[in-house]
């Protein structure tokens, strides 16, 4: 192989590599308001191209003077998708850690808890956490650190409790804190008839690795998100399955009874 085929492969090497990355960024911001300034950079990248090609002094000028702040006009801009793409890398099982949080015997009382709240209609937002820490939203509720019980659970979702339009968190085998605030999905395809509650879900789901149930106040049903997907109106011994599954179920608690409709 000759110098000159050495090159053409390299440079050929060179171009998938940045047209993957190219794809994998448009594939993160499909459907979001960063889509048309993912455009908008590109054009600029090709009119600076153009520019140099043409050797056209004023608007390579202008060009090169905003290239010192493209990094950081990058990074402000496309801040949620690089969060997410990054919390995607950290979810790959080479670098994330074991979540045991089934041996705890949480998930029962999670899947009991959305059984009550369904059948009595009260809208509820449960986030399980995995291996993303959840502390920025944590910090936008209230502290409660106490152990995971459907009881607590359902006192927390019932109005008037002061606690009951936000989030619970639950860090293991505690709920580490209520009335948490989370961020809404940015994908413009999802439902209009999607309320507040599933669009959180969503919006957290698509940044983090946590599982978030929902309890809907107006029809009762039982949803839950995973990896940026709402799974809807499913029974309490599918939400059982899935959260066993997504753990990594234990022999002790797949043994254990399902749970039983409230009278």
């Amino acid at each position: 192989m000759n110098a000159f085929t050495l090159e053409l492969v390299v440079d050929a090497i060179d171009i998938l590599i940045v047209s993957f990355l190219l794809y994998q960024l448009f594939s993160l911001m499909q459907g979001t308001r960063a889509a048309s300034m993912f455009f908008g950079l590109i054009a600029l990248f090709i009119l600076s191209v153009v520019a140099q090609w043409f050797n056209l002094i004023a608007v390579n000028w202008l060009v090169s003077s905003l290239r010192t702040v493209w990094v950081i006009a990058f990074v402000i801009i496309f801040q949620p998708e690089l969060r997410r793409a990054l919390a995607n890398l950290g979810h790959n099982p080479l670098f994330s850690r074991f979540v045991r949080v089934n041996e705890s015997g949480i998930i029962p009382e999670v899947v009991r808890s959305a059984q009550q709240m369904a059948e009595k209609k009260i809208g509820a937002l449960i986030v399980l956490e995995k291996d993303t820490g959840l502390r920025t939203y944590v910090e936008s509720g209230t502290v409660v650190d106490a152990r995971v019980s459907a009881e607590l659970i359902g006192t927390i979702f019932t109005p008037p409790s002061p606690l009951h339009d936000g989030a619970v968190i639950i860090q293991n085998d505690r709920v580490i804190a209520a009335g948490c605030i989370l961020p809404l999905t940015q994908d413009q395809r999802v439902s209009q008839a999607l309320g507040t509650r599933h669009r959180a879900a969503l919006g957290l789901t698509e940044e983090t690795d946590a599982i978030v149930v929902v309890v809907s106040e107006e029809t009762g049903t039982i949803a839950y998100a995973e990896g940026g997907k709402l799974h809807r109106k499913i029974d309490v011994k599918t939400l059982r399955t899935e959260l066993l599954n997504s753990f990594g179920a234990a022999p002790d608690e797949k043994r254990q009874p399902q749970a039983q409709p409230v009278v």
